[in-house]
């Protein structure tokens, strides 16, 4: 039986809570969830419309392959250059493979029969933030060496030594945890918000339909209609959370590889 069913019985208590968020295993086994198979599609999805796109590029290019030129393009010239600078363009194909994974994983919250982002469960955008943090902490000790790439992290300049007992616990804390987990928090508190935002409004049509009273029935058109108008909403939220975790990871790879502090 669906959920909306079971709302509409008065079988299950309203409104939804985070136990929804836990899915139960498809094939018995921990990993073979509804999240699990989102992600291997995406991959797929993404996979076949890259080698489709660029099966017989063509000078003129044909609808998907501009799509596909667009979309790196945009990667490139848009985020890595803009941010990174010249030395960005080696990094673009990883940033659009990022962007291109968190937007369409994003977008299945509102797809119907999927209805959720493997995002809005935290240990995706735990995954997905290491591989940043991974990437650029290498190419930071990489290009100044572990212990110049220290100094510049933590030791501010020109900063009075006795100072240095606060700054370098804070710029520790900054750099090498907080980058990482607000990274990911961002992007999960956001997919898990709307995921919860357009259940309460979905099902609460139908607690709403289901009521004793008939005068309060019809309030739950009310409540499909904001559901409908966020699903909207929600779109434009799943593709800018894309964005902006493109455009953070670009900026910590710009302070790997900066000079400066």
């Amino acid at each position: 039986m669906s959920r909306a069913a079971i709302v509409l019985s008065g079988e299950n208590p309203f409104p939804p809570s985070v136990e929804d968020f836990y899915l139960p295993s498809l094939f018995g086994g921990a990993w073979g969830t509804k999240f699990t198979l989102m992600v291997w599609l995406a991959v797929a999805l993404i996979i076949v419309f890259m080698l489709t796109a660029y099966r017989n590029p063509k000078i003129v290019p044909t609808r998907m392959q501009w799509i596909a030129e667009s979309i790196y393009g945009f990667t490139r010239n848009g985020i890595a250059e803009e941010v990174i600078g010249h030395k960005g363009v080696k990094f673009a194909p990883y940033l659009t493979s990022l962007l291109l994974f968190i937007a369409v994983t994003n977008i299945f919250a509102i797809v119907p029969g999927l209805q959720i982002s493997p995002n809005s469960h935290i240990a995706f955008p735990i995954v997905l933030a290491i591989c940043t943090y991974v990437l650029y902490l290498w190419i930071g000790v990489r290009k100044h060496g572990l212990g110049h790439y220290l100094k510049m992290s933590l030791v501010p300049p020109n900063v009075p030594w006795p100072m240095l007992f606060l700054l370098v616990p804070l710029e520790f804390a900054q750099t090498f945890i907080l980058r990482p987990f607000t990274l990911a928090l961002r992007l999960f508190a956001n997919m898990f918000a709307g995921h919860v935002v357009l259940l309460v409004f979905t099902l609460g049509g139908f607690a709403l339909l289901g009521a004793n009273s008939w005068a309060i029935k019809p309030v739950s058109l009310v409540s499909w209609a904001m559901a409908i108008a966020l699903t909207f909403f929600e779109a434009l939220i799943a593709l800018l959370q894309a964005y902006v975790f493109v455009l953070l990871t670009s900026s910590y790879l710009e302070s790997s590889l900066a000079d400066e502090h």
